[in-house]
């Protein structure tokens, strides 16, 4: 039996999920790097209220982390909780991802557009990647705890004096440091070649992870000094945010959030068949008996 001929037929559908064509990725130069921090200040003056709300986490995070650590003196793992927020940054930045975007196209951005991101077609990829970045996190911190113990013993530090001395005085307390900064160095290398660019990847032309993470490798392997020095200023930043009990982190975190997808943007070439963008349908009326639905605008869509 003959099949009737139609032009539909030699249109082939674009892939549901991934990147048909690996994104091209460019060179950059440390003044790259400078612009995006500026423009992730920029993003961050424009939309200041939704940074505080996103990222009072970080703080609270420490907190019943700390709080967590049952029967045990909570001082050996102040500095590896501190340090592995620089691990789990580039996936708690997602709000931040869609609000630079929002801006970047010339739309409103407010704290309630942050939640955007929930509707992105690889927002399972992205969940993916950020449970392995969460479970390097928590590597990292047994890791450091496991490294303290064998040099220390279970014995905890009477107090903050007692344990400064230990770490700043003692040959152990520098062979500590130097061990673990090395070692929180090899998982701060691991996160930054797997996700310096995949999450605003997966956003923006909707790639999967194995995807994002090809990409990601591919911009540090090409700019290797650039994307060293990109580590160093976030280690610094991430330092000076967490110097005054976390509080800096509430103006140092949105400000990489954002600066992560200007460099995304100057290191990738722009998508030349980006994925079409539904409209946003009018806001209109709203009515007191639609509350609280109206809170979660998507739920109406289908």
């Amino acid at each position: 039996m003959a099949i009737p001929y139609s032009d539909d037929a030699t249109k082939v559908a674009p892939p549901a999920f991934g990147i048909a064509t690996p994104p091209v990725v460019r060179n950059i130069g440390l003044s790259d790097l400078r612009d995006a921090l500026r423009l992730g200040w920029e993003d961050f003056k424009a939309v200041p209220s939704h940074a505080v709300i996103l990222c009072v986490i970080y703080p609270v995070l420490g907190i019943v982390l700390f709080r967590m650590v049952l029967g045990y003196s909570v001082l050996p793992l102040l500095f590896p909780l501190a340090a592995g927020f620089a691990l789990l940054g580039p996936f708690a930045a997602l709000g931040l991802y869609e609000l630079s975007r929002r801006r970047e196209r010339g739309e409103e951005a407010s704290a309630w557009d942050a939640l955007g991101v929930l509707r992105a077609p690889s927002f399972a990829a992205m969940l993916g990647l950020g449970t392995m970045l969460l479970t390097l996190f928590a590597v990292w911190v047994a890791s450091a705890n496991a490294i303290y113990v064998a040099i220390f013993g279970h014995t905890p530090a009477a107090s903050i004096p007692d344990f400064t001395t230990r770490v700043l005085m003692t040959p152990e307390g520098w062979t500590l440091i130097i061990v673990g900064c090395g070692v929180g160095f090899l998982f701060a290398v691991v996160a930054l070649c797997v996700s310096v660019v995949s999450f605003p990847l997966m956003l923006d032309r909707h790639a999967n992870a194995i995807d994002a993470i090809r990409t990601s490798l591919r911009a540090v392997i090409k700019n290797p000094f650039a994307m060293a020095a990109w580590g160093l200023i976030v280690a610094v930043l991430l330092v000076i945010g967490s110097l005054p009990f976390f509080v800096g982190l509430a103006v140092v975190l949105p400000v990489l959030g954002h600066a992560t997808w200007h460099l995304y943007r100057k290191v990738v070439e722009p998508d030349p068949n980006p994925p079409q963008q539904q409209p946003r349908p009018p806001i209109g009326h709203r009515y007191a008996a639609d509350f609280p639905a109206n809170l979660f605008p998507w739920s109406h869509e289908r």
